[in-house]
């Protein structure tokens, strides 16, 4: 309704409105992520924890509403109909810009149970959104480097550990764990000094996969696998608010997890750790060639 205006001018108003919309959630956020920090009561926390997400949900669509609203680009999507508000997901994607975040939001609200990242541990302290991260049960991890754990022997299985508390949380609500399984965004400067074997995609990393699988392996069954493309060129976060994002096309695969994949010790059990990487390899190849399609 508003693209015709000048792009910048969008920019800012689209900026505005992203920062209003996370102030005015949040807000609804904090007094009942207070309340689960002070009432140790599980069922009153549960009960906090779906409210917050339906006010998540709620930020999710407004942010949605200004999209439409000063935006016109082709939204194509498709195997979103596989997905069901009930279940507990595994979610991978490929990923090429912090728009992805946004646009996976978009496509999955209210299909699927809310989307939570894993998240490094310092980042609890951002302002205004930290708080409600953790209201919302996002995970914050610190996790140890395999050069660590050669030096401190003594420390292997603390990740697994601290990945099982944290993720037990995520068995009293439908959930989908997020992992960018790259660990950084696709850039042709990466992909070269990578020496990756995927024409449009960066080398994958089995670790948060393990990590999830192993602490969480009978509560997740499904692999919710994302290919999201940008035939114009992978936009920038403020291309992404000007609204110069020409086509978007994003393609949800769901797969049943092998259930020789789950409940292992990852950071222990080599055999175990291959079998995880040969089941991303070959999912990576066919997602590559999939890329390949949806760009041209």
């Amino acid at each position: 309704m508003l693209s015709f205006l000048p792009a910048p001018f969008i920019g800012v108003l689209n900026a505005l409105l992203l920062a209003v919309n996370t102030l005015f959630w949040c807000l609804l956020l904090y007094p009942w992520a207070l309340l689960k920090l002070i009432i140790p009561i599980q069922g009153f926390r549960v009960f906090c924890t779906r409210l917050m997400i339906w006010i998540s949900e709620s930020w999710v669509a407004c942010n949605t509403g200004w999209m439409k609203l000063t935006h016109k680009t082709d939204w194509q999507v498709s195997g979103v109909d596989q997905l069901q508000r009930q279940g507990w997901y595994l979610v991978m994607s490929n990923h090429q810009s912090w728009v992805d975040i946004l646009a996976m939001q978009r496509v999955f609200n209210r299909k699927a149970p809310f989307l939570k990242f894993f998240l490094k541990k310092e980042l609890i302290w951002v302002p205004v959104i930290g708080l409600a991260w953790w209201g919302l049960d996002f995970p914050f991890m610190k996790r140890h480097s395999r050069e660590y754990l050669i030096k401190h022997p003594e420390k292997r299985g603390e990740d697994l550990q601290a990945t099982r508390k944290a993720c037990e949380k995520f068995r009293y609500t439908p959930v989908s764990v997020m992992n960018f399984v790259e660990g950084t965004r696709f850039t042709p400067a990466k992909h070269k000094r990578q020496k990756s074997p995927y024409k449009h995609l960066l080398t994958p990393k089995a670790g948060g996969v393990g990590f999830v699988l192993d602490a969480m392996g009978d509560s997740i069954q499904t692999l919710v696998d994302v290919t999201i493309a940008f035939p114009g060129g992978a936009p920038t976060f403020w291309d992404f608010l000007c609204g110069r994002m020409p086509v978007v096309k994003l393609h949800v695969d769901t797969i049943v997890i092998p259930e020789e994949l789950k409940g292992r010790d990852y950071s222990a059990d080599g055999e175990h750790r291959r079998r995880i990487k040969d089941w991303l390899t070959a999912l990576w190849r066919a997602k590559d060639q999939r890329l390949e399609s949806m760009l041209d």
